[in-house]
């Protein structure tokens, strides 16, 4: 991949920057992690610097092709403004009248935002041919492209894919460093390696389970997805989630896993309560004893402290899910005790972005306390599966 340097001097160069803006919102409209726009800034401000005019574009939510106010970039733009200290100039549209004069109005160093990519239907579109008529689009707005969005390049988008192929480009520094740090995970990691995969659905998370019981020395597994597990061992699940038809294929990654060597490590306990309610009466039984009645939220405290020991006696971390229902206090213990590990860690921890980041996050960890927040999820998960992303494979050539 080029690198920004390889683009050469961009004083008054008008850089079209595909960055990831995609932050939770409360009820109110309110950011309540802007933990990506944060990751944005370095690389914005490098361009600024360097005299760029800039033009951001970003999405926000599943408007699914129509213009739908709930999901308007103006809360990630004010926010991105006040970290770079500069206004940053939203478009009332992605490639209509309102974009076009905000782009003719920059002068270097500024930074301009096209509304949300997603109210274009174009933009996710299977047609490649609807895909490239839009980034054509789009490539009027620039003379070069940076790609700094890594928690979208695993789709092939419009403005990740499709635009890279019209215009000379280069990754960001985010993409940059997002992909070193997965390839040290992936390529010859230091040992002990241990993957701690969380999250509602085993379903979700198959193909990489797959991939690291061959890359991975331990696999701890908590969140909602441990109750497959459990049923695939046969011990009863109460009211938990369950995914009947993934019982078989999790019963052959424990046969595979012990033919191999490798440790697969369950929780001993959980916390189970009635209700899926924040004030439903909390209770550890053991994991093979989880009564009918009962739903599980979250490792006990016991599994919670077997899992922190693994972790931090290995060299390299990854995570990614968190341990139970994080957002909720009487079922965050789990979530909290794998996060204080990983800052514990002599060596490489990575946050593997989505739940797992704003979790730790909302629990009080600083960004700085573990070796690397990813901001993808999905991106990083297909990464690990040995994926191709389009989004990294547009920007080899």
């Amino acid at each position: 991949m080029k690198s920004i340097a390889d683009l050469g001097n961009l004083a008054g160069t008008r850089v079209l920057v595909r960055c990831d803006l995609n932050v939770p919102l409360d009820d109110s409209g309110a950011i309540t992690d802007d933990g990506r726009i944060r990751a944005s800034v370095p690389t914005l401000t490098r361009l600024r610097e360097a005299g760029a005019r800039v033009v951001v574009m970003a999405h926000l939510g599943r408007p699914k092709g129509t213009v739908n106010p709930k999901y308007s970039l103006a809360p990630a733009a004010a926010r991105l403004g006040e970290l770079l200290g500069a206004e940053v100039r939203l478009a009332e549209d992605v490639v209509g009248e309102s974009a076009r004069q905000v782009v003719a109005g920059l002068g270097d160093g500024d930074v301009a935002m096209l509304e949300n990519v997603r109210y274009e239907p174009g933009e996710e579109s299977k047609d490649e041919a609807e895909r490239t008529a839009l980034a054509r689009r789009y490539a009027e707005f620039g003379d070069v492209f940076v790609s700094d969005g890594f928690g979208v390049v695993h789709r092939k988008q419009a403005s990740v894919f499709d635009v890279a192929r019209l215009l000379p480009n280069a990754a960001g520094g985010l993409v940059e460093a997002e992909v070193e740090v997965l390839r040290r995970l992936t390529t010859e990691p230091a040992r002990p390696y241990a993957v701690v995969l969380g999250g509602a659905k085993v379903s979700d998370k198959l193909a990489v389970i797959e991939n690291l019981l061959t890359t991975a020395d331990t696999l701890l597994v908590g969140g909602g997805m441990v109750f497959t597990f459990l049923a695939a061992q046969g011990h009863p699940v109460g009211k938990s989630l369950l995914e009947e038809d993934q019982v078989e294929t999790v019963r052959g990654y424990l046969a595979e896993a012990e033919r191999t060597g490798k440790q697969i490590v369950l929780p001993t306990d959980i916390v189970v309560a009635p209700e899926f309610k924040a004030d439903s009466p909390a209770t550890v039984v053991a994991a093979d004893a989880i009564p009918d009645e009962q739903l599980g939220l979250d490792i006990g405290p016991d599994s919670a402290a077997a899992f922190a020991a693994a972790i931090s006696s290995s060299r390299t971390v990854f995570w990614n899910g968190p341990m139970g229902v994080a957002e909720w206090d009487a079922f965050a213990g789990g979530t909290r005790a794998v996060a204080r590990a990983l800052t514990q860690v002599d060596g490489l921890s990575v946050v593997g972005g989505g739940d797992s980041a704003a979790a730790v996050r909302a629990l009080g960890f600083g960004d700085d306390e573990f070796g690397h927040i990813s901001t993808g999820g999905g991106a990083s998960l297909e990464y690990l599966e040995g994926k191709q992303l389009p989004g990294l494979d547009v920007l080899e050539g």
